[in-house]
């Protein structure tokens, strides 16, 4: 065989190997160098070996996994399934720090104390109001009391009040005295009157001297618990030159426009 012969042999050795690809690249690039020239021989046995190369895939049996490749690859998805869950758990719990937790407990307990401060600053402020109100109300009335007890002071006390006796009708009732003022009022009082049944009240009336005229409606008033009639008329609804005499009846609790009863007290004004 001739040195033409031997060189195309040495060749024809790598195309297989050129046809899977296993060549390094030194012998690789002489392969494909020694095809450039267009030998008919070794481009013939190239396509050969491709066409072997390629039948190769089909002559492999199909691979099935071990059952202990299964095993451990199972058991390698577990593995990391677990260490990302508790990866995730440990930054969910890192995520804020506890200095912060406990500052938001501290903000939260600060929040709830000022609700509950605020609440029972504004229920002492309540009550400290009804206080004040009932303190004024009682203020108020002692004053009023105190006014009306002065004034009846004056009326009974003046030389110039006219006193009028009311007699009773009837046998054993207390009789009463009334004072007149001409410009500060009536006092009417006694003691030991029984109290009026159910929730009827005592009224005074003033008689007028005009022939015919209707007896004039005054204030009301019941007994306290003792007995004790005390009837101050600031504005009797007439004067004492006009007026004929005071009686007093029985009424409905309101007091009447005109005597539904018989007068209890009676008493002269005229020529005293």
């Amino acid at each position: 065989m001739n040195n033409a012969g031997q060189f195309r042999d040495h060749f024809r050795e790598l195309i297989e190997a050129y046809a899977l690809g296993s060549l390094d690249a030194e012998e690789r690039a002489a392969v494909g160098a020694h095809l450039a020239t267009g030998c008919e021989e070794c481009t013939r046995a190239l396509e050969d070996a491709r066409l072997l190369v390629s039948q190769l895939a089909y002559l492999a049996p199909e691979a099935a996994p071990l059952d202990m490749l299964r095993g451990r690859l199972l058991q390698t998805v577990r593995a990391e399934a677990a260490a990302a869950k508790a990866y995730t758990s440990a930054i969910s719990k890192s995520a804020i720090p506890l200095w912060m937790w406990g500052a938001v407990a501290a903000v939260l307990f600060f929040a709830l104390y000022n609700a509950y401060e605020a609440h029972s600053l504004r229920e002492t402020i309540h009550q400290t109001q009804q206080a004040l109100t009932a303190q004024i109300a009682l203020q108020q009335e002692s004053a009023r009391r105190l006014a009306w007890a002065k004034r009846e002071a004056l009326i009974l006390t003046d030389p110039r009040s006219r006193k009028i006796a009311l007699s009773a009708g009837t046998k054993g009732m207390p009789r009463l005295q009334a004072t007149w003022h001409h410009s500060m009022g009536i006092v009417v009082s006694g003691q030991k009157l029984p109290m009026p049944s159910g929730n009827r009240t005592l009224q005074l009336w003033l008689i007028p001297k005009a022939p015919g005229a209707k007896p004039m409606p005054s204030m009301t008033l019941r007994p306290d618990a003792d007995g004790t009639f005390d009837l101050l008329v600031a504005n009797p609804p007439d004067s004492p030159s006009g007026t004929k005499s005071l009686a007093i009846t029985e009424e409905p609790a309101g007091g009447s426009p005109q005597p539904t009863s018989t007068p209890i007290w009676v008493g002269a004004v005229a020529g005293k």
